[in-house]
């Protein structure tokens, strides 16, 4: 069986280290750079399971766009570690999104990217920076047309 698992995916995992408090850009590929977020109510599904790793304490959303196939969000951990969170976002957001597209089988890629944003950074920049993304794509003109994204500060 062929994977859809970009062949240097395991080192996506090495020297991950996740700190309580910590603010993260992560980022998730759906498998096959399927695009079934140009559905939004396939990518209010997803969003449902960030708001649920919200209510539940583990992280604090900061800013988050799905794209048509793939998130980037920026978080900060709370009482868990990241691949711990992603795998419930992930796993979680898969058993739905299969059942509501028909689809069966991996949904996501393995593994994820992560970037530690260091506190001299801009945070606000960073998420600035991710919910421009549709922008950058060609997707939107404005932001504001664009239906799946969120800031806590826009």
């Amino acid at each position: 069986m062929h994977s859809t698992a970009p062949r240097h995916a395991h080192h996506l995992r090495r020297g991950r280290y996740s700190q309580h408090g910590g603010i993260y850009l992560l980022t998730t590929v759906v498998a096959g750079r399927r695009t079934p977020f140009v559905d939004v109510s396939a990518g209010r599904l997803l969003v449902a399971e960030l708001r649920a790793v919200q209510q539940l304490g583990w992280a604090s959303s900061l800013a988050w766009v799905v794209m048509p196939d793939h998130l980037h969000w920026l978080v900060q951990l709370e009482t868990r570690e990241l691949p711990v969170l992603m795998r419930r976002v992930k796993g979680g957001s898969a058993r739905r999104l299969n059942a509501r597209l028909g689809w069966s089988g991996r949904f996501w890629q393995d593994g994820f990217h992560d970037r530690a944003i260091r506190r001299e950074e801009d945070v606000r920049a960073v998420a600035r920076y991710v919910v421009a993304n549709p922008l950058r794509a060609g997707l939107v003109s404005r932001i504001g047309d664009y239906p799946l994204w969120d800031a806590a500060w826009l």
